[in-house]
């Protein structure tokens, strides 16, 4: 039968068939449909997964608010695992993934994101309110310190910045404490017995630190964390997630993702998935080479200082990282600079912004995370001089060689060396600038 006879008044009672239809119609929904035969799921093109699914009409999408309204209320679970319905609330990766991140944090709840700072945004936006009370650990992450610092001042709440909880002043309003279980750059180690904080959200970024260094959920109500670094582990994925046993916490968290975005998209999520299996014995490694390393530069008679969470008292933390930071001897902000890049020209490590993937990376902290920090602020916090290393899978005595090397010789390298170094090596790797 002719689809014109669908199209008048004369429109018969049976559906207009398929078959009836042209033929881009036909290709294209014969192909829709093939692909939901092969893979057992109602994707809505012809060879992918796709942002949202064949619902089939009404009575599955109000299933699904219902369910949603269940859980919020309820408090039995958070709705980051209901099914898949539309990509910016979760996809069937996200919820693999949140039922991994589960397992390794040993959390009722959890949300994953698109990065540690998204992660990390929206637990302060979920548990501060205006009027409330910010305690804060000097040494959290830069751009989570401007972030609090923000906030603060949009909403109309107070911030104390402090440099040891166990001194911090709780006040009525006090309604968030952030910390981070190892901070960066100078690893300093969070003492857990100080997270025993009654009244306000206790919040720990255990980006550095992992999983599979302590249970950090038996001492805080949060967990916030980049799983760019350790849990990808290889430089090719950007995600964080927050974990939580405060289910009331974690839908409000999942809420504001389903009003601004920020979920992680299930590409990435199947990226992470793929290699988790790899990311915990790979931690391990640069964990156990970042102890050889340390123990190389406490020695070296160039070397003033080093920061690694080996080097002092850390009840409670069976894995130590492979993040370090250290000062040369005698070395101004511009030396310490000058001696990154010469410790580059050996090419292991790379020169990088950050740390725990495949590579070894070595960056001038004071360059890359600290640029626009006026220098006596910068000496005040004690981030001044710092070379920061993220120790990666390559043989630590590889890296130990090109450290002494770059401490011995690379500091006798001009600007013009240097740059000449760069020109020749992006010639012999074809890139650009």
């Amino acid at each position: 039968m002719d689809l014109k006879t669908w199209l008048g008044p004369e429109c018969p009672p049976e559906r207009p068939p398929l078959a009836a239809m042209g033929p881009e119609t036909r290709t294209l929904h014969a192909a829709v449909d093939a692909h939901i035969r092969a893979s057992g799921e109602p994707w809505l093109h012809p060879s992918s997964p796709t942002v949202q699914r064949d619902l089939l009409g009404s009575p599955s999408m109000i299933s699904w608010q219902e369910r949603k309204g269940a859980v919020f209320f309820g408090g039995s679970e958070c709705w980051s695992e209901l099914p898949q319905v539309y990509a910016r609330y979760g996809t069937e990766a996200t919820r693999r993934l949140i039922a991994q991140v589960r397992i390794l944090e040993g959390a009722r709840g959890a949300v994953v994101v698109d990065s540690g700072m998204q992660a990390t945004a929206l637990v302060i936006d979920a548990a501060l309110q205006p009027g409330g009370h910010v305690i804060c650990h000097r040494q959290v992450y830069n751009k989570t310190r401007k972030y609090i610092e923000w906030t603060c001042q949009r909403i109309g709440a107070a911030l104390s910045i402090v440099d040891d909880l166990a001194s911090a002043e709780l006040r009525p309003e006090t309604q968030l404490v952030f910390c981070e279980a190892f901070t960066n750059p100078l690893l300093q180690v969070q003492r857990l017995d100080d997270l025993a904080i009654e009244g306000p959200t206790v919040v720990v970024d255990t980006t550095i630190s992992t999983p599979w260094s302590a249970r950090l959920l038996d001492h805080c109500d949060v967990v916030v964390a980049s799983g760019t670094k350790a849990l990808c582990g290889q430089d090719t994925d950007l995600w964080g997630y927050v974990a939580s046993d405060d289910l009331g916490l974690m839908n409000r968290v999942m809420d504001l993702v389903a009003l601004r975005g920020g979920i992680l998209d299930w590409r990435r999520a199947e990226a992470v998935l793929e290699g988790l299996g790899l990311v915990e014995e790979r931690h391990r490694r640069r964990c156990a080479s970042a102890l050889e390393v340390v123990r190389y530069l406490v020695e070296h008679p160039r070397v003033a200082e080093v920061f690694h969470p080996s080097l002092v008292d850390h009840p409670g933390f069976s894995l130590l990282g492979g993040l370090l930071s250290f000062r040369i001897e005698g070395a101004d902000e511009d030396t310490t600079r000058r001696f990154c890049d010469a410790l580059a020209t050996c090419v292991v490590p790379r020169y990088a912004l950050s740390f725990d993937g495949l590579v070894s990376k070595v960056n001038h902290h004071a360059t890359v995370s600290e640029y626009f920090t006026p220098p006596p602020v910068l000496r005040r916090a004690g981030f001044d001089r710092l070379v920061r290393i993220g120790v990666g899978l390559e043989d630590p005595r590889d890296l130990c060689a090109a450290i002494n090397w770059a401490l011995l010789h690379g500091l006798e390298l001009s600007d013009e060396d240097l740059e000449a170094w760069r020109t020749q090596r992006r010639k012999e790797l074809s890139t650009s600038p």
